[in-house]
């Protein structure tokens, strides 16, 4: 079986609610930004959620990703570590549903990780994050048979903040690039820039074909305050990137070539997976024969849609004609 995407990140299930203002000020969180806690401080916010409706579903930034290339038609391998308990085999179900290939054995112990996503009414999302078993990924975790099968491995930057899931990061790009197989890597949180700027940057100039930013983490990485010249500075060390900025749409670099992508106007409900759900359409249309502006048009609307509605999972999928509808009379 081949894969268009072979997905590598943190297994995570997200537990997302719409809080109020106060409610974040309240825990002292910085509001937009996501906050690595224990399992003491996410119980403790999370026994304050009791009694607001929740919403849970299989997260983290690559499994976002390559569950929005699956709910495209396309086809997706994943690999990240959950633990043998209620929590991991939702995150697992909800994959399998959706198609999605995983290979890696559950950890016996310990819980699965979860993501406490406080969503407040300018539709931004706070999020609180305890990594639990998703941190002993490993090099051993990563299938080379698998990548081997792909057409891209996409990695999400979060990786880097664990040894041993780093070490998992860079298995999956040396396999990928020993076999052939092109690598794509998200900037995945502005905070992962200021930490890892150079390995970032030699990342970029190294395994990664296809880099994955937004306006934020392009402006921090750069230096520069011109989306247009952080995308470009970009491309001097990249083949491709993919910048995005919001509801401004985004700004593709691919042979030399800068592309514009217009943005989609809605009414924005909840931007958590935006991002994830921009790159896995990306994805799927790059590895579906699609032209890197035909690829862009329909990650902007696929952005669109799922931030006008609460969660990360698209409510209402494209169907096979929309999508051929979409891209009608792009080059």
């Amino acid at each position: 079986m081949g894969y268009d995407v072979y997905g590598v990140g943190n297994a995570l299930v997200d537990v997302q609610a719409r809080v109020s203002d106060a409610f974040v000020e309240q825990l002292g969180l910085d509001k937009g930004i996501m906050t690595l806690v224990d399992d003491e401080s996410q119980q403790r916010v999370l026994t304050q959620l009791d009694g607001i409706p929740l919403h849970r579903s299989a997260g983290g930034s690559a499994a976002n990703t390559v569950v929005g290339l699956a709910e495209l038609g396309g086809t997706a391998a994943f690999a990240g570590k959950v633990a043998d308990d209620e929590v991991g085999r939702l995150f697992l179900d909800e994959l399998m549903s959706l198609g999605i290939d995983y290979r890696v054995a559950q950890v016996a112990t310990g819980q699965t990780g979860t993501c406490a996503v406080l969503i407040t009414p300018d539709a931004q999302r706070t999020m609180l994050t305890n990594l639990a078993v998703s941190i002993s990924l490993s090099a051993a975790d990563i299938d080379e048979q698998m990548i081997a099968q792909s057409k891209y491995v996409y990695v999400e930057g979060y990786l880097l903040t664990g040894e041993s899931t780093r070490a998992a990061a860079y298995r999956a790009m040396a396999v990928a690039k020993s076999r052939g197989v092109k690598v794509a890597f998200s900037a995945s949180d502005p905070f992962l820039i200021d930490l890892h700027r150079e390995e970032i940057w030699e990342l970029i100039t190294g395994p990664v074909d296809l880099f994955f930013c937004n306006e934020e983490e392009a402006k921090s990485l750069t230096g520069s305050q011109d989306p247009v010249a952080c995308a470009a500075m970009i491309h001097e060390h990249a083949e491709n990137v993919a910048l995005t900025l919001g509801s401004k749409g985004s700004i593709l670099m691919h042979g030399g070539e800068t592309i514009p992508i217009e943005g989609v106007a809605v009414d924005a409900i909840d931007t958590t997976g935006a991002g994830d759900m921009y790159a896995g359409a990306m994805l799927y249309g790059i590895t579906s024969g699609m032209s890197w502006h035909q690829a862009g048009h329909l990650a902007s609307h696929a952005a669109a849609r799922v931030v006008a509605q609460m969660g990360a999972r698209l409510e209402t999928k494209f169907r096979p004609q929309e999508v051929q509808e979409l891209i009608a009379g792009i080059r």
